[in-house]
């Protein structure tokens, strides 16, 4: 009989032979401890939040080291980067929303709260008596200078000569003078105000005031104290920006489209340009019906206007997020980024004259940095090879972004004139990366022919015989897992526990599954997804049949583990599939997927998008749940509801599913402490080794 219908066999095999393996894996091991070795992994230093000083290269960025965010600054050709905050505790107090002055003197921060969602109650990760709090602060670059608290508040900005900075708090419109003095309450508008920005006079404050289901433009005359909403509509308005002259602003108009639509039957968003002496409002560009019917932005800015007075903005009328240019006047927009790869994020050069982006282009997998002439010209790429570059960040003259590789942690990184990189900070591969693997992209056909991409980590230790394997599943699920370090924290920790997990002898297999990112926008908009079907379940299927046809895996110890979506996947697969996934890891995973059907539909579809809701959850399949499982998950968590976990522990004792749990008081979704992630690493670590094999000692 061959290996392939041996594995074919077992893939099948009765959940009675599943208990039975799993008592003999079991039996007298114990799961050795590794907290150690993945608190020092989890302890490298990750570089976020960079920004960069428009008439200087002066940039800034937060570093996260085991925990301890501090602020640093690089002043500039020839001068050291240092440290602006001296913070030794890994308190969970985050550092965000950073701005520079133009000239880069002045930089201002949000301190504590939740940049995810500013707007909320702050978290208290680090248990203050007091509980959390979020404040904006300022000090200048240079010296020795004594930091300033301006007031409760985010997000803030300077004035363009640097002397004020406005922020935010809810729905109320701040500002402070940078010499000192209290913060002044300019305006409390309903809901909440988002990004904002300074005209290029400082005379007036532009942003959008966000009220549930709509969104509008907002201006504030700093003289008059008057409040204006250029151009309203029944729309959520996103991105305003002011023209390079102050005497025009430009916006983006979407509109969601209602339940069953695929977004491509009409056209739903557009942009929009005010003209401030008249107030004329006129559409310069119309998405058409078809791929790029439904507004799609990238995760940073969308909207930039060119020194040759055109518009940049993000579309998917080719199929992918590319960049598009068309005349402010009105016109036509012509695809600046053609191929079949996406933008993930884009920027223009301190002239307004070229375009500089991060995207997949050359190479699907990973992300490298471009850039093109508006002028005209080919675009030319800026960085190769096996690392990821994003966040392209320009301070006056000079270019920086956030870099990885598979060796070398999130960092800062200037790009030379001819292309390259030049770490901000030197420290080379760390120690603790040595024996990382080199992930391998692979592909695969899950069974409806859909092609999912994935990166495998191939077991470095254990036994020589066929060792277990598990699948990592991402959350979002508006993903892409990449073979290097992610430039996204959250993922950047998961690349780590990946790698540990492939030294402790297991193949880990992180796969992109259909909903997911980087792939096209049919492919991100699969049909029959999440609460519609669960179709990308299908994937995780494929994963496991591609795994347990490799002949060094063994196909009775295949687990799975992953956060958010990827919980929620983990736990899924665990409910239907217990004879196929014989353990999972779920951190803060969604379990009932049905929720308040959305508006304006019939009594009888209300009844149908319910039940699909709810065949789509794991706690549908609850009866058919066999194998052990960790639930992991903060009890302060806003993405999603705690309870979810707390509904699925009791469904599952009630069932006598062995268990185990892990409660992180005062924690978030992305948990804040680094000894909070300390703790559901590991614990993930010694479940999944228990569960399914012992592993090495390291």
């Amino acid at each position: 009989m061959s290996r392939r219908s041996l594995s074919a066999r077992l893939f099948l095999r009765p959940t009675l032979l599943l208990g039975a393996a799993l008592l003999t894996i079991g039996a007298g091991a114990t799961p050795p401890d590794h907290e150690a070795a993945i608190a020092r992994l989890l302890g490298l230093p990750m570089s976020v939040g960079l920004v960069g000083a428009s008439e200087r290269p002066v940039f800034a960025w937060v570093e996260m080291r085991a925990g301890v965010r501090t602020l640093w600054v690089s002043p500039g050709p020839g001068q050291s980067p240092r440290r602006l905050t001296d913070t030794r505790r890994d308190d969970g107090v985050d550092l965000h929303h950073l701005a520079l002055s133009r000239d880069g003197a002045t930089i201002a921060w949000t301190q504590g709260g939740d940049g995810e969602f500013p707007d909320l109650p702050p978290p208290n990760s680090g248990h203050a008596a007091r509980g959390g709090t979020q404040t904006v602060w300022v000090r200048a670059t240079a010296g020795e200078a004594i930091p300033r608290v301006l007031g409760e508040g985010h997000s803030p900005v300077f004035s363009p000569d640097g002397s004020r900075v406005a922020f935010l708090s809810g729905g109320t419109l701040l500002l402070a003078e940078v010499s000192g003095g209290a913060a002044t309450k300019l305006a409390q508008l309903p809901g909440t105000i988002e990004d904002l920005s300074w005209s290029p006079d400082g005379k007036r404050l532009l942003f959008v005031s966000r009220r549930r289901d709509h969104g509008l433009v907002a201006l504030f005359d700093l003289a008059s104290a008057a409040l204006s909403y250029p151009d309203p509509a029944m729309t959520q308005d996103v991105s305003p920006i002011f023209s390079p002259d102050g005497r025009s602003l430009a916006f983006i108009r979407t509109v969601a489209p209602p339940f069953g639509a695929t977004g491509t039957e009409a056209s739903y968003w557009s942009v929009r340009v005010v003209e401030l002496a008249t107030g004329k409002a006129h559409t310069a560009w119309r998405a058409t019906p078809g791929a790029g019917g439904r507004y799609y932005g990238t995760r940073t800015a969308n909207l930039f206007w060119s020194a040759d007075d055109r518009l940049l903005f993000p579309s998917e009328a080719s199929g992918w997020v590319h960049v598009m240019a068309a005349p402010a006047r009105g016109g036509t927009a012509v695809d600046l980024t053609p191929g079949e790869a996406e933008v993930e994020n884009f920027t223009l050069s301190a002239d307004r004259r070229t375009l500089i982006y991060a995207g997949n282009f050359g190479d699907v997998e990973r992300r490298h940095l471009w850039q093109r002439p508006l002028a005209g010209g080919a675009a030319r790429q800026l960085t190769a090879g096996d690392g990821i570059e994003g966040f392209p960040t320009i301070a006056g003259d000079a270019l920086a972004v956030v870099a990885s590789g598979v060796r070398v942690p999130p960092h800062a990184a200037l790009v030379k004139a001819g292309g390259g990189l030049v770490p901000m900070v030197a420290g080379g591969d760390p120690a603790e990366t040595g024996d990382f693997v080199a992930p391998e992209p692979v592909r695969f056909a899950a069974e409806d022919g859909v092609t999912v991409h994935a990166t495998l980590f191939k077991a470095r230790g254990g036994s020589k015989g066929p060792h277990p394997a598990l699948i990592f599943l991402h959350g979002g699920p508006r993903r892409q897992m990449l073979p290097a370090f992610h430039l996204m924290p959250y993922y950047a920790n998961a690349y780590l526990l990946n790698q540990h997990l492939a030294m402790d002898g297991f193949d880990v297999l992180a796969i992109n599954y259909r909903s997911g990112t980087g792939y096209g926008r049919a492919f991100r908009e699969a049909a029959e997804t999440g609460r519609e079907g669960a179709s990308e379940y299908r994937d995780v299927l494929a994963a496991a049949r591609w795994l347990a046809a490799r002949r060094d895996v063994d196909p009775r110890r295949i687990g799975l583990w992953g956060g958010s979506w990827g919980g929620y996947l983990t736990a899924l697969g665990l409910a239907r599939d217990s004879a196929i996934f014989a353990a999972g890891v779920d951190l803060h995973g969604v379990h009932d997927l049905v929720r308040t059907p959305p508006p304006m539909l019939p009594p009888e579809v209300q009844a149908r998008w319910r039940e699909t809701a709810w065949q789509s959850s794991p706690a549908s399949a609850l009866d058919r749940w066999r194998s052990p499982v960790l639930l992991v998950h903060g009890d302060d968590d806003r993405n999603v509801d705690f309870a979810q976990s707390v509904r699925l522990a009791e469904a599952l004792t009630a069932r006598g599913v062995k268990l185990d749990t892990l409660m992180l008081p005062g924690e978030r979704h992305e948990f804040f402490r680094y000894e909070s992630w300390v703790k559901a690493y590991a614990a993930t670590d010694g479940f999944l080794a228990g569960a399914l094999g012992a592993s090495p000692k390291q």
